[in-house]
């Protein structure tokens, strides 16, 4: 007989473990099925973003630079540190301990708030009176049956045609992250934010990077003044990066791999590498879950088709997250799946993809929320803009990293901003006032008008408020 929940989350990932909290909370008796592994075979909750994503490549991109700094930035400081090494196996031992510590904290929270765990695939097996089983295919095999499902089973690194992943020399995020060792040549094929990012942790380390990409412009989802900066600032620290690029053959060499592209003037060229990283996106995953049985829609990228409330084609059953429309975001998912919890318990869930925040881990950090401006111009929007350079930020020269600048974009009319981007430290962090301020439709001049600690690096965003029109106080 198959065991009772009211709701069943498949996938323990960002949207899947929030997901089953919160419905939980809600009063809901609900299981969360998961099937990743840990290298003794046990469950590895918290998705792509925990075991090979969100979380290792910033412990990864911390222990980087603090080397990079040691060797390049400690002695303007005074410190003197001579025949600094890296142990690459120590740093990546350590970014395993961080990825075990918030494995280890998911299935805690899932026991704290009385979340049933499954480790195994979990399946659609078929739709029955009240709800739905699903089948879970672990080291013993159970039988679920729930009244709300919630799928929430993420996506996939994206291999390039007549090259898959061996996870040896041609890697995916998942390869990259187990590098034992820095090569002296490493490939990217994508500048994305896993091929920026990855390519940043080994070109600090000593690695020689090469960045293909295919696309005529960098970061072309990036506003195009931040892009231009990124651009140049990667380029000083020695990556390389080939725009409108066209891969051919990739064959094996002696000491690695022989990749034959067309570079933007249609020339033939050869780059050698002892490793390849292929970022060119990610794919919804639904493998396995044979969503057939139940004729649970999928689009042509096999994604699970949704409403704007991520309900399915099917009574009862939801999706979260990357394995549905929208940014392949954590914090995404996140929204998405508290939203539904809140949907099933008759509650208005909400979630504003307006002001859903991004950001890229590399040094300089780059985050933005909201429109571009050449969105604003496509779209024939009138809008204000004004910018602020960390090179006049006390507290950036104080840190000794003066990158970058911060932009705001506000209507012309009403001044509500519509977009923010920003380039240089912490720009992670920096974005959140945005997101804050863009919820509740704040103009630049409430940003302008709102005090900031002196010094921090977050007056440069009270100057690029004030730069909208045209005023400073230039801390």
């Amino acid at each position: 007989m198959s065991k009772q929940f009211d709701v069943i989350v498949i996938g323990g990932g960002p949207g899947g473990y929030i997901a089953a909290i919160r419905a939980a909370q809600l009063g809901f008796t609900v299981a969360c099925i998961d099937e990743w592994k840990n290298d003794k075979g046990g469950p590895a909750l918290g998705g792509t973003c925990t075991n090979i994503g969100c979380i290792p490549s910033k412990a990864l991109l911390q222990s980087s630079e603090h080397f990079h700094h040691a060797n390049h930035h400690f002695a303007e400081h005074g410190i003197t540190a001579t025949g600094v090494t890296m142990d690459v196996g120590k740093m990546v031992a350590r970014k395993n301990t961080v990825v075990k510590q918030n494995n280890d904290g998911i299935q805690y929270l899932l026991k704290k708030n009385k979340v049933t765990f499954f480790h195994g695939r979990g399946s659609f097996v078929k739709a029955a009176d009240g709800g739905y089983v699903i089948n879970v295919a672990g080291a013993t095999e159970d039988s679920l049956m729930g009244k709300h499902i919630i799928v929430a089973t993420g996506s996939n690194a994206r291999a390039l045609p007549g090259a898959p992943f061996d996870e040896e020399r041609i890697l995916s995020n998942d390869g990259a992250l187990r590098l034992g060792a820095v090569p002296k040549k490493l490939g990217l094929i994508g500048s994305g934010v896993i091929g920026l990012e990855m390519g940043s942790v080994w070109k600090r380390l000593g690695s020689e990077v090469t960045i293909l990409e295919g696309l005529p412009t960098f970061l072309g989802a990036v506003d195009e003044q931040v892009a231009k900066e990124a651009f140049k600032a990667f380029t000083k620290q020695g990556l390389k990066i080939e725009l409108g690029v066209k891969v051919g053959e990739i064959t094996a060499a002696k000491k690695g791999l022989s990749i034959a592209y067309t570079n933007a003037k249609g020339e033939a060229q050869t780059l050698d590498v002892d490793k390849l990283i292929v970022s060119i996106g990610r794919v919804p995953n639904t493998i396995g879950l044979n969503s057939e049985a139940v004729g649970l829609k999928l689009d042509e990228r096999g994604a699970i088709v949704v409403d704007g409330d991520c309900k399915t084609n099917l009574p009862n059953v939801w999706a979260v997250g990357d394995v549905v429309r929208g940014p392949m975001l954590a914090h995404k998912a996140e929204e998405e799946g508290v939203a539904v919890a809140e949907r099933i318990a008759g509650q208005h869930g909400h979630v504003n993809f307006n002001t859903i925040p991004w950001v890229i881990y590399t040094s300089p950090e780059i985050a933005w929320v909201g429109r571009t401006e050449q969105q604003l111009k496509t779209d024939g929007v009138a809008y204000k803009a004004g910018s602020f350079p960390f090179l006049a930020n006390g507290r950036a020269r104080a840190l000794g990293d003066t990158t970058g600048f911060v932009k705001f974009l506000a209507d012309a009319t009403t001044d509500e901003i519509l977009g923010v981007h920003i380039i240089g430290p912490m720009a992670s962090e920096l974005i959140a006032e945005a997101v804050v301020a863009m919820e509740f439709k704040a103009s630049a001049e409430d940003i302008a008008r709102i005090c900031h600690a002196h010094p921090s690096l977050s007056e440069a965003t009270k100057e690029a408020a004030l730069a909208v029109d045209k005023r400073t106080l230039n801390f």
